[in-house]
């Protein structure tokens, strides 16, 4: 069966209007449930419906011959024993069925979260955190209602409609057809609310995803948002979140409140004309009361299982809507592992940008025809104005992007030809904001690494980050939780965490983005003594805007509205380049400065 996620759509593409219920149906095979629960689950169903039809035949027999005398000890047990079966049987059922229904959304959630994993960083450039959430929680959720509340009873209630409309044909043909009038005049008005229901539906599901992004931002800095007084104005925008979701819930429920009633009086006149049709023929005597009471017990057999598909398609409108926006997810195109899988073993060649240009959009120019070459175990800084591209710079050396002209070597093979996980491995990055994941200290620094740590490796890292000592002093030393993005932490000892992180991978390019620069000058030293140990024998990027940090830099590049304007030593530039001379004079009136 053809993978979704391998049917790419162009990045960017209108997603679909609607994908129906084949798609549903091709994304729950696509989870592989067990075919052989299912198949005896409906066994089971088959058992419950065959059971019941033997009920309505034995009430005829009753009536039409009905005695004290008629009815003995044998006949009791047996109905007796036909109920009992009934209930095992039909509780089996709706238990394996509940079984198979949690094991395909298991499956379908691993499936979104393993995606979530392989697409690229434009994805959630384009994507809030809240809605990608939303999508592996709430529209998941959906489909989990269907299956495991839902499905189970769509399955007896079609078997029993089925064999009950059997068995009220083979009673009397005419009062069958008769009863049967009413569903196309059901289907008028029911066909028309299901759509709306679905549209709406749709609605209630994007409206949850916003808002469930508007409690992931505001939570997830709710620092910032005391600090800037900024409560009331989130308080509005989650409160017109709430209110939008409240009109969306009335107006669901003004569908399902139609749907309801239109049901009830169908059924209310189906009885009425049964009973009295009915009548008119056991007066006749074309009909006996006996089989009159069993047409009614069928048509009982038909009323209820419609109640609940009634409900079945209720829901199934909202998990058409979940399923176009999961599908939507997994025909993303990932990230591009690689042309020739290449291991990236040998790093100590030139990395060469040749014309590199890149953008953001399809109006927005942030780098154009960068050039230049870093020698392997050199020291080359990027400097220049905020704004000039020097970050994103370091996104396409680390592959988050793809230029959109011009091409990055390693020697002389483009690096699109290496396999990521290996080209990444070989890469160490240490940001300004140095984030740390929830957990423990050990945790962190050994975050990513698909190998066991001996105690010795971490030691020696933590000491050449110089973060032993602060490690040691704090009560739970290695196992110290961190907290929510490092919390507990001071900058300072998060930046020499995040130096022994790298330290630890042994990474042959090294690239640093405004390592120190939020740092206090103690906190500064004792990170440039860390850097300098990670440096060593390294081809090393560094992104700064302080004179001590580049001056020594074996070359300067200097960045300005995305284009190189100078290369060369910090003597070479300061002759030379204008710009660069001004930010070397303003670097040192900054230290001259008390």
């Amino acid at each position: 069966m053809t993978n979704l996620s391998e049917r790419v759509e162009p990045s960017g593409a209108a997603p679909s209007k609607s994908l129906g219920w084949r798609a549903f149906v091709r994304l729950i095979m696509q989870t592989n449930p067990s075919k052989s629960w299912i198949a005896a689950a409906l066994l089971l169903n088959l058992i419950t419906t065959l059971t019941g039809l033997i009920v309505p035949l034995f009430m005829k027999n009753v009536v039409d011959r009905f005695s004290v005398e008629s009815l003995n000890v044998w006949q009791i047990l047996g109905i007796g024993a036909a109920f009992l079966a009934q209930a095992l049987a039909a509780g089996a059922s709706l238990y394996m069925l509940s079984r198979v229904g949690q094991q395909v959304v298991a499956n379908l959630r691993e499936r979104l979260w393993k995606k979530y994993l392989v697409l690229p960083v434009p994805y959630y450039d384009r994507h809030q955190t809240g809605e990608t959430i939303s999508r592996l929680t709430n529209d998941t959720g959906v489909i989990k209602g269907l299956i495991t509340e839902h499905m189970a009873h769509f399955f007896t209630g079609m078997i029993s409609i089925a064999g009950s409309l059997v068995m009220l044909i083979y009673l009397d043909w005419k009062m069958t057809l008769l009863m049967l009038i009413v569903i196309p005049l059901t289907a008028v008005v029911l066909v028309p609310l299901g759509k709306r229901m679905y549209h709406v539906s749709k609605d209630v599901q994007d409206e949850t995803a916003g808002f469930t992004s508007v409690l992931s931002r505001v939570l997830s800095e709710i620092r910032l948002v005391k600090s800037s007084n900024a409560e009331p104005s989130e308080y509005e925008l989650g409160r017109r979140g709430i209110a939008n979701l409240l009109r969306l819930g009335i107006k669901e429920g003004r569908y399902q409140a139609w749907i309801s009633p239109v049901i009830t009086l169908v059924i209310m006149l189906m009885f009425v004309v049964i009973v009295g049709y009915g009548g008119m023929r056991v007066s006749s005597g074309a009909l006996t009361a006996g089989a009159l009471v069993a047409f009614l017990l069928y048509l009982f057999q038909i009323v209820m299982p419609i109640t609940q598909l009634t409900q079945f398609f209720a829901q199934f409108q909202k998990a058409q809507g979940a399923t176009e926006r999961i599908v939507e997810t997994l025909q993303e195109a990932e990230e591009a592992a690689s042309g020739k899988n290449l291991e990236a073993a040998n790093m100590n060649m030139p990395l060469k940008l040749e014309r590199v240009s890149f953008g953001y959009g399809n109006d927005e120019t942030v780098l154009s025809g960068i050039s230049f070459t870093a020698e392997p175990g050199k020291v080359t800084a990027i400097v220049g104005p905020s704004g000039g591209g020097k970050t994103t710079l370091f996104s396409l050396i680390e592959r988050f992007y793809i230029p959109s002209s011009g091409v990055i070597r390693l020697g002389d093979t483009p690096v699109e030809e290496y396999a990521l996980a290996s080209w990444r491995s070989r890469i160490g990055y240490v940001s300004q904001e140095s984030p740390l994941v929830a957990g423990t200290i050990r945790e962190n620094i050994t975050y990513g690494l698909d190998r066991s740590i001996s105690r010795e490796e971490l030691q020696h890292a933590v000491e050449m980050a110089y973060a032993d000592e602060f490690i040691a002093k704090l009560p739970g030393g290695y196992e110290t939780q961190v907290g929510e993005r490092g919390i507990k932490l001071s900058g300072g000892q998060r930046q020499r965490i995040a130096i022994a992180r790298a330290l630890l991978r042994n990474p042959q390019i090294l690239m640093l983005d405004e390592a120190t620069s939020s740092l206090d000058s103690k906190s500064e030293i004792v990170v440039q003594q860390a850097l300098h140990n990670l440096m060593q024998g390294r081809t090393t990027f560094i992104i700064a805007h302080r004179l001590s940090t580049v001056v020594d830099a074996d070359q300067i590049v200097f960045i300005e509205k995305g284009r190189v304007t100078g290369i060369g030593t910090h003597h070479e530039l300061f002759v030379s380049h204008p710009l660069y001379r001004e930010f070397t004079a303003q670097q040192l009136r900054l230290q001259e400065q008390p």
